[in-house]
C-alpha cells in the first residue's frame, strides 16, 4: 500500500466484544459508496468505480466499493482500504484491540495526498474545515451503535 502523508486518527471505545465491533465494521464497510449517483462517481473520477467482491462475510483484498478497495484483511483486527479522486488519493486504515471483557478500541488512521492547486484547495475545504473529522467520528459512532446493537 502506497506510504501517503498521515491525516490523523480517530477512536473510540465500543462496548462489544472485537468480533461484534468487527462484523459492524464490516457491514458499514459493505454499504460504503452504496448511495453515490453514477454521475458524482464519474465526475469527481472515484476509484475504485464500482462494486465488486463479497462482502456478506469478510471481504478479501481486492473488493471495492465506490472510492474504497480493500488493501489489507487481518479479522478482526485490521481492515485497510485505499482509494482516489480527482482531488486527493487517501487511505483509511481500521485497527481493533481488545479493550477489556465486552469491549473494544477502535482506530480510523488516515492518510492522504492532495496533489497540485485544486487538492490543496479540497484539502482546505475538507480536513482543515473539520469536515474530515465530524465524518469519521459518525462514523465510528455508527459501528459502534451496529455493535451493540446486534
Amino acid at each position: 500500500m502506497e506510504r501517503l502523508p498521515y491525516i490523523d486518527e480517530h477512536s473510540r471505545s465500543i462496548g462489544a466484544a472485537r468480533e461484534r465491533a468487527w462484523a459492524a465494521l464490516i457491514s458499514i464497510g459493505a454499504e460504503l459508496g452504496a448511495s453515490a449517483p453514477v454521475r458524482v462517481v464519474r465526475l469527481a473520477r472515484l476509484e475504485p468505480r464500482g462494486a465488486t467482491g463479497d462482502w456478506s462475510g469478510e471481504p478479501s483484498a481486492g473488493a471495492t466499493r465506490p472510492g474504497f478497495a480493500v488493501k489489507e484483511v487481518h479479522a478482526p483486527s485490521r481492515l485497510a482500504l485505499a482509494g482516489s479522486h480527482r482531488f486527493s488519493r487517501y487511505s483509511l486504515v481500521f485497527e481493533l484491540d481488545e479493550a477489556g471483557p465486552d469491549r473494544t478500541l477502535m482506530r480510523a488512521r488516515t492518510r492522504a495526498a492532495f496533489p497540485g492547486a485544486l487538492g490543496r484547495a479540497y484539502r482546505a475545504l475538507v480536513i482543515a474545515s473539520g469536515g474530515h473529522r465530524i465524518v469519521v467520528a459518525r462514523l465510528l459512532r455508527k459501528i459502534e451503535a451496529r455493535a451493540c446493537s446486534a
